[in-house]
Formats: C-alpha cells, structure tokens, sequence
C-alpha cells in the first residue's frame, strides 16, 4: 500500500505540491496532470528520492523519510528519464541489480533470459548501455525495477519509447501484478492507455488533486466521453475545438 498524508514540496519559493492525500492499495492508480503539475515530484518523494517539505509517506507501512533504504528494497521504480550505467553492457546491469536485490544466480539467470526474451531485448544483452536506443533503454530500466518482485511499483511515464508489443507485455504484466494485490503508482500522458488500465485516476494540477475517482465516475462528472476530455476540462477548462478553429 501507498499513503500520502497532506504532502507538500517546495523548492526555494516555489511550492510545486500544495498538499497531496492519497491511498493505493492493491489497485493501480494513475496520475494524470500536464507539463509542471508537480507529477514527478511527487513520484520520486514516493520512491525515497526526494524528501518532502511537509507531510507523510508510508510504503507498505513503512515511513519513506524515516527508512528511505528499507523502501528501495520494497518498491520498483522507474523514473521519467532511466539513469543507468552506460559503462556496462546490459547483462553486467541487470546482474549487478538482481545481486543487490538478494536472488541468487540461478533465480537471476532465469529472470533475465525470460524478461530478455519477453521485451526483446536477447540481441543486446552483451551491448553497452551506452549505444542503446532510448526505447530499448527504457526496456533495460523497466526489467530492473521487476526483477525482485516488488509489491509496490512506481512508474514515471513508463510508455515512454516502449513499442506496441512491449507496451502490451508491460500493461498486461501490471493486470497480473494488480491480481496479485501489488499496489502500482504510475503517472503518464496517454490518455486512451490511462483510460483502459487504471482502477482510478488522479488529476494534479499546480500541484493539487482536482479530481480523483474512478475513470466513469470522472466522465460523468465532468460531463464528458472520454478522459481526454476530463483531463482537458479539468486542468484548462477549456474546449480544445475552440483553440483549433483559431489556428485554421
């Protein structure tokens, strides 16, 4: 489970969360917001990258600014831009990750073949991470955040570069892991995918919840088809085909 109590962060002046409530708990939760609504913020305070000015987080009933440690054990975190070590090749990377989480060699070895294997990423597994696409970049930090298991993922725009196949690999893989009673945090801007795979949404704007619910229960709110629409409603209050007819 994931709790955020009244979580806010500033830096210098700049209040980016203005006090952020919320609980995941075996469902996958997705937070919707445009451009500087404070997503990523919030997602790295989640994962114990960043400390909040104020407030309380708890992973899995664990305090996340009290034991920041214990929380990278139990989370899978995959932030909006990978950062992966570019000296080594792929295997070396996903070797040293599986040893730094505890599985031993045979476990890791099956894990890595089989995750490999799924995304695709067989040919370039003695490759440097250095000369990978960024596609298949994001494959190799995607692989790393599962291949202990997690209870808890975070996940930052993780579509982001994944082809058609791999991003069906990876929605069904979050099905799985929500039957499994994983709680999943993931923030993204693809609406239609939002839309087909959450349980429930959270739309952040300037750094506050606007709207949180279940995906028809925001349509009918706001009185619209689809959650582009919520999403533009919500956070602009606007109609796009106004905007459009003055670019023609």
């Amino acid at each position: 489970m994931i709790e955020l109590v009244n979580v806010k962060k500033s830096f210098g002046n700049s209040e980016v969360l203005k006090g952020i409530s919320l609980r995941v708990n075996g469902e996958i939760y997705g937070i919707l917001g445009p451009n500087g609504s404070g997503k990523t913020t919030l997602m790295k305070i989640v994962a114990g990258i960043m400390k909040p000015s104020a407030g309380k987080v708890f992973v899995e009933g664990v305090d996340v600014e009290s034991d920041p440690i214990r929380v990278k054990q139990i989370v899978g975190y995959v932030p909006e831009t990978p950062i992966l070590y570019e000296s080594l090749t792929v295997s070396e990377l996903l070797n040293l990750v599986g040893k730094v989480r505890g599985l031993n060699k045979e476990e890791l070895e099956e894990k890595v073949a089989n995750f490999a294997r799924a995304f695709e990423i067989e040919d370039y597994l003695d490759s440097l991470i250095a000369t990978l696409s960024f596609g298949n970049r994001q494959k190799v930090a995607i692989i790393s955040a599962l291949l202990h298991n997690p209870s808890v993922l975070i996940l930052d725009e993780v579509m982001n570069g994944l082809d058609v196949r791999s991003a069906k690999i990876l929605r069904e893989l979050l099905f799985r892991f929500r039957r499994e009673g994983k709680s999943i945090l993931f923030s993204t801007h693809i609406m239609p995918f939002a839309e087909r795979l959450c349980d429930r949404v959270g739309v952040i704007y300037e750094g506050k919840i606007v709207a949180e619910g279940k995906v028809g229960d925001l349509k009918d709110f706001a009185k619209v088809k689809d959650l582009e629409d919520v999403f533009l409603k919500l956070t602009r209050g606007e109609d796009i085909s106004e905007i459009l007819s003055a670019l023609i």
